[in-house]
């Protein structure tokens, strides 16, 4: 089976990590399209994943544009969806991993007959999409795709609400391999003493830095608990999200919280800064597709407090596995970090239940396996359906 893996950014965001792992067992069969250049690309390669850059156009669109916005873009596509329609021909399936990916892949599947699947990182509500997009979105898949994969049930449902066909979607949630989440103790010993935090209750937010991922809700909580209690912030802004980043270095400075708050930037390695934590929290304001970062925290077997929105409340058993809390509340999340600050041993309990959770639901073997198994069914049943046409083109020559 020759993939086709096509991906808007250049940049290595959720979706595009987890593009990275499904895509290894077919490195030897596949090619990842990129419509970006970036760090993205740099890590395929060091997998020796095949990756090009397709184009070094910049796709203005966003999931805010309206549709004349969107129209005004496909004259400057069209060089980049003439090459995917090319490269296309020499493979059996067109993987979209994002949005975009998408709309240029279901292009080339028209043209191509190619079989398309759709990887749905996204919850494709009006919170995230503007309506036009959103419809683009879900009529594209109905009418292109013979799969759509999606990350979540709430993402699963966020598409079928908004028209999607449901016998098209099936659920695979991302998958991690634990062993990378096993952290000699040294590391973290010296990692907490090299960013001065030995003596500190330390709380990690791990996420790009955009207003819907909450960052200055943890800086407004730090304000309610001890001078003990320290953040760090491990992430960067990836869309245009810059000013928001230039915000909360000016809310942690009228706060005074400058020696509170550490900001990182991005890290392709986050284990053993999630190591480093005492306490993992995830903020978003709006529902989380999947929640990359809760389902990392747990193998890392560190406590989580999250948002109760989206795929989170699939991930977390409240007080079993985790906690979940009201979005966007900076006084209930200060609540439970103090919580957890006082109550180390229950901490630890239901840190360690959270780790076997994500061992069995999320381990990269089983979820490979079932992306495989969705492939091979896909290219099978089209193998019978051209065996089908063959058939009856035959059979109505001799007619």
């Amino acid at each position: 089976m020759k993939i086709l893996f096509l991906d808007q950014s250049g940049k290595p965001g959720g979706a595009e990590l987890f593009l990275l792992d499904i895509a290894k067992p077919y490195r030897n069969n596949c090619l990842v399209g990129l419509f970006a250049d970036g760090g993205f690309k740099k890590l395929l390669e060091q997998q020796e994943i095949p990756v090009q850059v397709l184009t070094n156009q910049v796709i203005k669109v966003s999931k805010e544009s309206s549709l004349m916005e969107g129209l005004s873009s496909l004259n400057k596509l069209a060089p980049l969806i003439n090459k995917v329609i090319k490269i296309s021909q020499d493979y059996d399936l067109i993987y979209a991993n994002t949005q975009k990916a998408l709309v240029v892949g279901a292009i080339a599947h028209f043209f191509t007959h190619r079989p398309l699947i759709y990887h749905l990182h996204d919850i494709l509500s009006l919170d995230h999409f503007s309506k036009t997009n959103r419809q683009i979105a879900v009529t594209l898949a109905n009418r292109c795709a013979s799969l759509v994969i999606a990350t979540s049930q709430a993402t699963k449902t966020a598409f079928i609400e908004a028209g999607g066909k449901p016998e098209i979607v099936e659920v695979v949630y991302n998958g991690f391999q634990s062993e990378n989440y096993e952290i000699d103790e040294s590391k973290i010993n010296q990692i907490r003493q090299n960013l001065g935090i030995k003596q500190q209750f330390v709380v990690g937010h791990f996420s790009r830095l955009s207003p819907w991922k909450g960052q200055h809700i943890l800086i407004e909580a730090l304000t309610h608990c001890p001078e003990n209690v320290t953040a760090i912030l491990v992430g960067d802004a990836l869309f245009g999200e810059e000013d928001y980043t230039q915000q909360l270095h000016k809310q942690v400075a009228e706060l005074g919280l400058e020696k509170r708050v550490k900001f990182l930037g991005f890290q392709a390695d986050i284990a053993p800064l999630m190591k480093a934590c005492d306490l993992i929290t995830h903020t978003s304001i709006s529902p989380e597709p999947f929640g990359r970062v809760i389902a990392e925290a747990m193998l890392c077997k560190k406590p989580v407090i999250a948002a109760k929105a989206g795929g989170a409340i699939e991930l977390i058993e409240h007080q079993k596995t985790g906690w979940l809390i009201t979005p966007g509340n900076s006084l209930t999340l200060a609540e439970f970090i103090n919580y957890c600050r006082q109550h180390p041993e229950l901490s630890e309990t239901i840190a360690q239940q959270a780790q076997i959770f994500a061992r069995q639901h999320f381990e990269l073997t089983t979820i490979n396996q079932q992306i495989a198994q969705l492939l091979n069914q896909l290219m099978y049943s089209g193998e019978e359906m051209r065996k089908l046409r063959k058939e009856i083109f035959t059979a109505d020559e001799r007619k």
